[in-house]
């Protein structure tokens, strides 16, 4: 017994057929069918989906590497698309997934490992482009295709991990040099302008004696007739007294 009546879910649309064809959509809340010629066949949610597609491939360096894609995707919000994707596909998911492994197995073997890592997004650009040209005949929009994971094997992985352990040494080993010459010529500079200002205080000392003994020479000479500057100095030699 065929009921008269439907209640569609908020994130929903539910497709009526009248007599086995296609009559029309129907959209959340309660729906009046005709009794015994009108039936509710299915529905088609409106909600965002994500299909996760795992794909093995060889990289341009010869490693082989398992990428994990996420594509999300949604029915399109018109009729149309609702009506092609209810009845032009059996199982979406199983239509995308060999064009995420087409589009996959086309674009990283163009790469090394390291640039796999490096474009992910670039690759899951491409993997969107190519999906929404094909699923918008089937009345759906692509969200997103995102590369969420890169698992190379774990050898390659040990090996990628070591190499990156030497070059952040080498950088470190590189730094410490730097540091530790920027030290030495920082003490050479120090030492060059302490024995300058050494130096300098000694020349400035030999001037003022220089100017004292003078000065002592030309007072002497003015309050003594008779005496001339080689008298006083001989003078000043015999009375220097040296320090014990």
């Amino acid at each position: 017994m065929s009921c008269c009546c439907t209640c569609v879910s908020q994130d929903e649309v539910g497709v009526v057929t009248k007599l086995g064809e296609f009559s029309r959509l129907i959209h959340p809340g309660f729906q009046w069918l005709i009794p015994c010629m009108e039936q509710v066949s299915g529905s088609i949610s409106t909600r965002i989906k994500q299909l996760d597609v795992a794909c093995e491939v060889k990289t341009l360096d010869n490693v082989f590497v398992n990428i994990v894609v996420s594509v999300q995707y949604q029915p399109l919000q018109t009729d149309e698309a609702y009506f092609n994707a209810f009845f032009k596909l059996t199982n979406i998911d199983s239509q995308m997934r060999p064009y995420v492994f087409d589009t996959v197995r086309s674009a990283v073997p163009q790469l090394t490992i390291d640039q796999v890592f490096e474009l992910k997004n670039e690759i899951g650009n491409k993997i969107k482009a190519a999906l929404t040209d094909l699923m918008g005949g089937y009345g759906y929009r692509i969200v997103d295709a995102l590369v969420t994971d890169v698992r190379p094997d774990h050898k390659v992985k040990v090996a990628m991990n070591e190499i990156n352990a030497a070059r952040r040494l080498r950088v470190a080993t590189q730094e410490k040099a730097e540091a530790e010459k920027m030290l030495v010529v920082k003490a050479a500079e120090a030492d060059a302008e302490s024995k300058y200002l050494q130096g300098l205080g000694i020349a400035r000392q030999r001037q003022a004696i220089v100017s004292g003994l003078r000065d002592s020479v030309q007072s002497f000479s003015s309050e003594v007739a008779g005496t001339d500057a080689h008298d006083v100095m001989d003078m000043m030699v015999l009375t220097q007294v040296t320090p014990p």
